[in-house]
């Protein structure tokens, strides 16, 4: 089971589960990739809302190969992924999410210091719906 908190999140593949990680490496590639500058400009590539094929397959196989597979862009792009192209973009906002959302806190008990910042966080974050292929666009 993928660990989000890691930054983990699982995509099911020509029917078999693989465990997906934007480690820095990856991000790095993605960087490389996409000719953006640093991690924030990357992100921000991502929070615009628009996504080409092979920018998703790009983005499972960067996520693939951070969590330790060896596979490349071109086999991703063979492989059926669960849902169809639905299913793609899914695994790409969880991905995006898991690796640029903010994180929650391990011990499922909060204190009211940490109530208070998560309100706060949720009033400067947008809500993300369930299916929204870009978390915290409105």
């Amino acid at each position: 089971m993928a660990n989000r908190h890691r930054g983990e999140t699982d995509v099911r593949l020509d029917g078999k589960s693989y465990r997906m990680c934007l480690t820095l490496g990856a991000l790095a590639e993605l960087e490389t990739v996409f000719g953006d500058q640093d991690m924030l400009a990357l992100a921000s590539r991502f929070e615009n809302g628009r996504l080409k094929s092979s920018d998703a397959m790009r983005i499972i196989g960067a996520g693939l190969r951070g969590a330790g597979y060896d596979i490349d862009d071109q086999a991703v792009g063979a492989m059926q992924c669960d849902g169809g192209a639905a299913g793609y973009v899914s695994a790409v906002a969880a991905l995006l999410e898991a690796t640029f959302g903010a994180g929650q806190s391990g011990s499922g008990q909060t204190s009211a210091g940490d109530q208070a910042s998560s309100r706060s966080a949720q009033v400067a974050r947008p809500e993300v719906r369930a299916g929204d292929p870009f978390p915290g666009k409105t």
